[in-house]
């Protein structure tokens, strides 16, 4: 759809009032009150909504993802005039071992509510909450609960302790300078009556109001949509309730299940209870489809058909996260969030060339003709530098690059959108161990989708460790030639080195030419000629050390001289890419 402004306000349908809809997060540690907090806000309730699953209810815990919206006037500052605001609330579990499900419900948020138990303040899993909203959120506000757990004398000031106490800890985030508002969703706790009266939640409205915003929403590309809860309607069909990741639905249309690889056609929508004929990004909507078993899909995405990948592999784009302590290594296995879904992965991190570490970051894009270098670990101010960055770092200053790269492989595929959101975290880190287990964050660029991707598609991806080899010249062959050792064991072919160049430490440049003998001794010709410092050099170093007797100084003394003359080195240097079969030896 050409033209459309991917910022408008939804197009009301005739008759119908203007409606905008904005998802609200509400996230923050275990009982901090975060299902309270939506329900004292919300106005209208799902079938998803305040833990109505019988295993939340059990447990006295949010096991899932729970939704419930909260209906007011349009705020004048947005400037659409008169209208409705619906602020849907998406109130996400808060037990550190649910921390898949909240990564999920933060990539459909449009502003976040971090809820802080004000008797406790920050904990472990609040900051994790605050790392997922600086990566999918653009704004926030605390809300510090359970005020009427303070002594009222002291409650005033133990308020503004903690809000101080707030602004300090989101000082160097994106987030310095937002909202603090203190409430008491529910006066009294879980055992008080219904009807308790709410403390401060009228004003934290405003506030929601005051921070509301016209998000990005384009009705354009295809459609994809986050299903969280699924369900039967006695002949009516199968009812899929999520939020509108991209594009828009109308009734009619054909839906793709791409888990279950089957293709369903809409035969009606609502919203909040409300029926609707058309949704679009960033609508929360309930898609009623022709019957299918709702225990196959109790999450996932559904889309316009054929628009997803199922990829065994991808590289993406990634930044570490930098409340994770220790480093990230190649090789290693984290939990990889991919949009909605959460596998096993192994990385492999490699970066630009050298030379190309001050380039400006390609945003969305990965370009399959450039040259990378493989990296031991993810580059920070904490890794130690490889061997070859110190190769081509001389300055003694640590350089990183501007922008870096992991290659993904997958235990198991994933289906996702490109340029989805991806997330590598620690999830098998002790839930009581005060660290924050979210590792890194990036963009997917590229999916693989054959599952013989290490055949046909790695080749492709060139990148190379820089080899470095060492050795000395035994003597001077001629003018033009010498004698080299200890750069190849006595078993190596020597004929795949012949062609290569190599640096003598005093300077001259020279070509293998072959094996001499059957020692791993090899010749090397010099095309400018060996020079005269060089040759007086090698004759001093190939000269036989004299014996020393015992009570000769005189001969002890010559024997030092020569001791102390430096033999010259042969350096070999040349790259290898990763995923050349061949092992191919690379020089530039």
């Amino acid at each position: 759809m050409a033209g459309v402004n991917p910022t408008a306000p939804p197009v009301p349908e005739p008759g119908a009032l203007l409606r905008l809809n904005v998802n609200v997060g509400v996230l923050g540690h275990i009982d901090s009150g975060k299902t309270a907090l939506a329900r004292a806000l919300s106005t209208i309730g799902s079938t998803a909504a305040f833990d109505r699953a019988p295993q939340s209810r059990a447990r006295g815990i949010t096991l899932d993802l729970g939704f419930s919206c909260l209906c007011t006037e349009l705020p004048p500052h947005l400037g659409l005039g008169p209208g409705q605001l619906q602020l849907t609330l998406v109130d996400c579990p808060g037990h550190a071992s649910l921390i898949r499900t909240i990564i999920g419900g933060a990539q459909i948020i449009d502003l976040m509510m971090l809820v802080i138990d004000v008797t406790k303040g920050m904990q472990t899993q609040s900051a994790e909450c605050l790392v997922i909203g600086q990566i999918a959120c653009q704004k926030m506000i605390v809300v510090l609960n359970k005020i009427d757990l303070l002594p009222e004398e002291k409650r005033q000031a133990d308020v503004e302790k903690m809000t101080k106490k707030m602004q300090k800890t989101l000082e160097n985030t994106k987030f310095h300078g937002c909202p603090i508002v203190a409430v008491a969703a529910k006066p009294g706790g879980p055992e008080a009556s219904e009807t308790v009266t709410p403390i401060g939640v009228s004003e934290l409205i405003e506030v929601l109001k005051s921070e509301a915003y016209l998000p990005k929403r384009d009705p354009s590309g295809s459609f994809l949509m986050a299903v969280d809860h699924c369900f039967s309607i006695k002949g009516q069909g199968t009812v899929m309730t999520g939020t509108i990741l991209s594009g828009c639905v109308s009734i009619g249309d054909n839906v793709e299940i791409p888990a279950l690889k089957v293709t369903k056609k809409v035969k009606s929508m609502q919203m909040f209870h409300t029926p609707v004929t058309y949704a679009m990004q960033g609508d929360r909507v309930g898609i009623c489809v022709t019957q299918f078993d709702p225990k196959l899909l109790e999450r996932g995405l559904i889309c316009t058909p054929e628009s997803l990948q199922t990829i065994h592999a991808a590289i993406i784009s990634l930044s570490k996260i930098p409340y994770f302590r220790g480093t990230l290594q190649t090789k290693a296995k984290f939990h990889i969030t991919v949009g909605h879904e959460t596998v096993m992965g192994r990385v492999m991190f490699f970066s630009p060339a050298p030379d190309d570490f001050n380039k400006e970051p390609l945003e969305n894009d990965f370009d399959f003709k450039k040259e990378y270098l493989y990296q031991e670990e993810y580059l920070s101010k904490d890794s130690k530098p490889s061997e070859e960055n110190k190769e081509n770092d001389q300055t003694g200053e640590r350089q990183l690059p501007k922008q870096q790269w992991a290659l993904l492989e997958f235990e198991k595929p994933v289906t996702c959108p490109k340029l989805c959101l991806v997330i590598g975290s620690k999830l098998d880190t002790d839930i009581h161990a005060n660290t924050c287990r979210l590792a890194f964050h990036g963009i997917l660029l590229e999916g693989m989708e054959d599952k013989n991707y290490i055949e046909t598609c790695l080749p492709k991806l060139k990148v190379y460790k820089l080899k470095h080899k060492d050795g000395q010249v035994e003597r001077l062959c001629d003018d033009y030639s010498v004698i080299g050792r200890s750069l190849f064991k006595k078993e190596t072919n020597i004929q795949l080195f012949v062609g290569l160049k190599v640096k003598l430490s005093t300077g001259e440049e020279g070509v293998i030419e072959g094996g001499f003998g059957q020692s791993g001794k090899f010749k090397i010709h010099i095309s400018d000629g060996v020079r005269p410092e060089t040759k007086v050099l090698l004759t001093a170093t190939s000269k036989k050390k004299p014996k020393a007797g015992k009570g000769d100084p005189a001969k002890e003394d010559e024997s030092n001289k020569v001791d102390s003359v430096q033999p010259v080195r042969i350096t070999l240097l040349f790259k290898r890419y990763i995923f050349d079969a061949q092992k191919k030896m690379i020089q530039s």
